[in-house]
C-alpha cells in the first residue's frame, strides 16, 4: 500500500511538471488627472496561494517586479516612482532575507506627464516572479494603454493585454483581452487585506523586543541615577496619596507619549515604503555603521556623548514650575538627559521596525517607552521602594560596557548589509564571523575581570555570580561561532551573518573548496558541493559527448527557494553526491537571470511568440518548448547527443532521497544505452 501511494505521488509530480502555469493575470487602465497628466494603473490578479513579489523586495531573494515604460522619449515623462499597494512581508529561511510580496491581487500606479498630445498608446512591460511553496515562474505581460483625448475631463479606461509566459495550452485556462478599441470598466481600488497571523506575530515580536530594550536602557548609568530625583520631585508635588498616584500616572503616560510621538512622526514623515528603501540603502547602512561604532566607543569609555547642557537646563527649569506642565517637562527631561544611553537603542529599534513598515515603528516605540515608564511611575507612586534599590556603582558601568560590545558587533551587520547590496565581497561571511568572535571574546575576558576600561572604578579581586554567569554565556557563544569559519551554518545567527554562498570559499575557510580551478573543464565551474557544472547547454553537451556520460539538465534559478532546498538536502546526501559528481554531466540553466544576450543571439520564440532577450528568457523558452513546463526546479536526464529518453519523465521538487536516487539510476541506465 505504501508503494502504491508513493507511485501515485510521483505520478502527480510528473503530471505537475508537464504544464504551463499562469498564476498572474494582468490588466491596465488610464485615469485622467488633468489636461496634461494621467495615471497609468496596472493590476495583477494572483491565483490563490501564489505570491507576486514587490518592486522593493530586497536583493538576495526572489526577483522584484520590474516595470519598463517604453517609448518615453519626446512623448511623456514619469512623475515620481511607481506606487504600489500594501505588500506582505516574511522571512525566507533559505535565502536568509526578508521578502515583500502580494497575495490575491496587487495594484501599481504611475503618474505621467504628456509631452506629445498626438500620442495614442503607451506600452509597459511588467516582468516579475511568482512563487508557490518555493516553486517559481517568471510572469511577463506587455500592457498597452490607450490614451484618452486630453481635452475631455472624464475618466477613460483602456483594454488590457495579457501576454503570458507561454502560449495558452489545453490544460490551463488563459484569458487574453483583444487589443482593439473595446473599452472596459475602470479598475476599482483594491481592498487592503487585514494583516495575517504572521504579520500580527511580527508586531508582537517587535513589541516584546522593544520592551526588553527599554528594560536594558533602565540599567544605563544615565537613567538609573534619575530614579532618586524622580522620587524627590513627586514627594514634593504630591500632597496626598491620591494626588501622588494621579501625578505618577500622568508622568508615565507623558514618557510614553513623547517616545510614541517620535515613532509616529517618523512613520508619517517618511512612510513605510520610504523607510523600507532607506533600510536597504547603502548610504544609510554605512552611516548607521559609523554611528553605532561611535556609540560603542562611548559606552566602552573612550569619550562621553552629551547633549548641550543648555537644553537640559531649560527643560529642568520648566519642570520646577510644578503642576501637569511640570510633570510633562519632567518626562521630557528624562528623555533628553538619557539620550546618550537610549539613542543607540532607539535608533536601532526604529531601523529594524521600519523594515516591517506600517505601524511597526509606533508599536516598537510604545513597547520601549512602556518599559521605561513603568518603573518610574511605580517609584513615583511608592517612594519607599527606593530604599530597596541597589546602589549605583561599578555594576552599572559593567552593563554599559556590555551594551558597548553589543553595539560594536551589530554595527558590522549594517556594514554587511551595504556590502551585500553592492556585491563587493569586502565583508564576506568568514571575515564577518571572525570580527564577531573577536568582539565577543573581548567581552568575555572583560566579564571575567581580565582587564579594565577607563570608566571602571577599580579592579575587583572577585566577580559576582551574575557577572560570572554572563561571562560563561558569552564565552559559550564565542566558541559556538568558531566552526562557522569552516562552513558551519550557525543557525542561531541566521539572518545576521552573510549567507553561506557569500564566502571566500564555498566549502568553508581552510577547506579550499575541493579541487582547484585548474582541474575544471573549459567553460565549467564548481557548483553546489563542488560538483562540476556548466551554465551553457551547448558547452555542457559537448563535454558530455567527449567524456561519454549522460546529461542532467537542471532548470533552476538564482531566486528559486526549492532549488536551494534540493541542493542542500538532497544533492548533499552521501548516496546522491557521488552520482552527480561521477556519472552525469550537470548543466544548470538559470531561468531567472536578467543578463542580456548579444543582439545577434536575440530572437522571437516560435513557441510563445515572445522576444527572447536575456539568458533567463533563453533557458525558459527551452524548458517550455521541450518540456511544456515553466516552473523550477525541473530535472531532466538526456543522452550526450541531446536526445530525450522516450517514456522517461522529468523530476520536479522531491526531497525523498531514495526516490530521487532511483530516478537518477534509471535515467542514467536508459541514457547510456545506444
Amino acid at each position: 500500500m505504501k508503494k502504491i501511494f508513493s507511485l501515485l505521488a510521483l505520478l502527480i509530480t510528473f503530471l505537475g511538471t508537464a504544464q504551463i502555469v499562469e498564476p498572474v493575470k494582468w490588466s491596465a487602465s488610464v485615469v485622467k488627472v488633468s489636461d496634461t497628466e494621467l495615471d497609468l494603473v496596472i493590476t495583477a490578479d494572483i491565483e490563490d496561494h501564489w505570491h507576486l513579489y514587490s518592486q522593493f523586495t530586497p536583493d538576495g531573494g526572489a526577483l522584484p517586479l520590474v516595470l519598463t515604460y517604453k517609448n518615453q522619449k519626446g512623448n511623456y515623462q514619469l512623475v515620481g516612482k511607481t506606487k504600489e499597494g500594501k505588500y506582505k512581508k516574511s522571512f525566507n529561511e533559505t535565502f536568509e532575507i526578508d521578502e515583500y510580496y502580494f497575495e490575491g491581487s496587487a495594484k501599481f500606479t504611475q503618474r505621467i506627464k504628456i509631452l506629445n498630445t498626438k500620442l495614442k498608446t503607451i506600452d509597459v512591460l511588467a516582468d516579475g516572479q511568482a512563487c508557490i511553496d518555493g516553486k517559481c515562474v517568471q510572469t511577463e505581460s506587455n500592457l498597452k494603454f490607450k490614451l484618452p483625448e486630453l481635452k475631455v475631463a472624464e475618466t477613460t479606461t483602456v483594454e488590457s493585454v495579457n501576454d503570458s509566459v507561454s502560449k495558452p495550452t489545453d490544460s490551463v485556462a488563459t484569458t487574453v483581452t483583444d487589443t482593439t478599441d473595446t473599452e472596459v470598466a475602470p479598475v476599482k481600488d483594491l481592498n487592503i487585506e487585514k494583516p495575517s497571523n504572521k504579520e500580527e506575530k511580527s508586531l508582537w515580536t517587535i513589541f516584546f523586543l522593544a520592551f526588553l530594550g527599554g528594560f536594558a536602557a533602565l540599567l544605563m548609568p544615565c537613567i538609573f541615577p534619575m530614579i532618586p530625583m524622580t522620587v524627590s520631585f513627586f514627594t514634593k508635588q504630591s500632597k496626598t496619596k491620591a494626588a501622588g498616584i494621579r501625578n505618577a500616572v500622568i508622568y508615565g503616560l507623558a514618557i510614553i507619549a513623547i517616545y510614541v510621538l517620535l515613532g509616529s512622526f517618523i512613520s508619517w514623515a517618511f512612510g513605510a515604503e520610504a523607510l523600507n528603501e532607506l533600510s536597504t540603502s547603502v548610504t544609510f547602512n554605512v552611516i548607521f555603521f559609523v554611528l553605532l561604532v561611535v556609540f560603542a566607543l562611548s559606552f566602552l569609555g573612550a569619550f562621553e556623548i552629551m547633549l548641550p547642557s543648555s537644553w537640559a537646563t531649560k527643560i529642568d527649569s520648566k519642570a520646577d514650575k510644578g503642576g501637569t506642565i511640570g510633570i510633562f517637562f519632567m518626562a521630557l527631561a528624562l528623555a533628553v538627559v538619557s539620550f546618550s544611553c537610549t539613542g543607540p537603542i532607539v535608533g536601532t529599534l526604529l531601523v529594524e521596525s521600519s523594515r516591517n513598515g506600517g505601524i511597526a515603528p509606533i508599536v516598537g516605540m510604545f513597547g520601549f517607552s512602556l518599559a521605561i515608564a513603568l518603573p518610574f511611575m511605580l517609584f513615583a507612586m511608592f517612594p519607599g521602594w527606593l530604599n530597596s534599590m541597589p546602589k549605583s556603582g561599578g555594576w552599572l558601568n559593567t552593563v554599559k560596557v556590555s551594551l558597548g560590545f553589543l553595539e560594536l558587533a551589530f554595527a558590522f551587520k549594517f556594514l554587511s548589509n551595504a556590502d551585500l547590496v553592492l556585491q563587493k565581497h569586502w565583508l564576506e561571511r568568514e571575515l564577518f564571523i571572525a570580527i564577531w568572535i573577536a568582539v565577543f571574546a573581548a567581552w568575555a575576558l572583560y566579564l571575567f575581570g581580565k582587564y579594565m576600561l577607563p570608566h571602571d572604578y577599580e579592579k575587583a579581586d572577585k566577580i559576582g555570580v551574575g557577572r560570572l554567569i554572563m561571562a560563561i554565556i558569552v564565552t559559550t557563544f564565542t566558541f559556538y561561532m568558531i566552526p562557522g569559519l569552516w562552513g558551519a551554518p550557525l543557525k542561531i545567527l541566521s539572518g545576521l551573518t552573510p549567507p553561506i554562498n557569500y564566502s571566500e570559499s564555498a566549502s568553508g575557510f581552510g577547506n579550499g573548496g575541493g579541487s582547484s580551478t585548474a582541474e575544471l573543464p573549459e567553460h565549467a565551474h564548481k557548483g553546489p558541493h563542488g560538483i562540476i557544472a556548466f551554465e551553457d547547454y551547448e558547452y555542457g553537451l559537448a563535454y558530455a559527448k567527449k567524456v561519454g556520460k549522460p546529461v542532467l539538465l537542471d532548470f533552476t534559478g538564482d531566486a528559486c527557494a526549492n532549488c536551494r532546498k534540493m541542493e542542500d538536502n538532497v544533492w548533499s546526501d552521501k548516496n546522491i553526491m557521488p552520482i552527480l559528481k561521477e556519472k552525469v554531466v550537470l548543466i544548470s540553466l538559470y531561468c531567472d537571470r536578467k543578463i542580456e544576450l548579444p543582439k545577434e543571439q536575440q530572437y522571437v520564440s516560435k513557441t510563445t511568440g515572445k522576444e527572447v532577450v536575456t539568458i533567463g528568457n533563453k533557458w525558459t523558452d527551452l524548458q517550455i518548448t521541450r518540456y511544456n513546463s515553466n516552473s523550477q526546479p525541473l530535472y531532466v536526464i538526456i543522452d550526450n547527443d541531446g536526445n530525450d529518453i522516450e517514456g522517461f519523465e522529468p523530476m520536479a521538487f522531491n526531497t525523498d532521497i531514495q526516490e530521487y536516487k532511483k530516478w537518477l539510476e534509471v535515467g542514467i541506465a536508459k541514457a547510456s544505452k545506444k
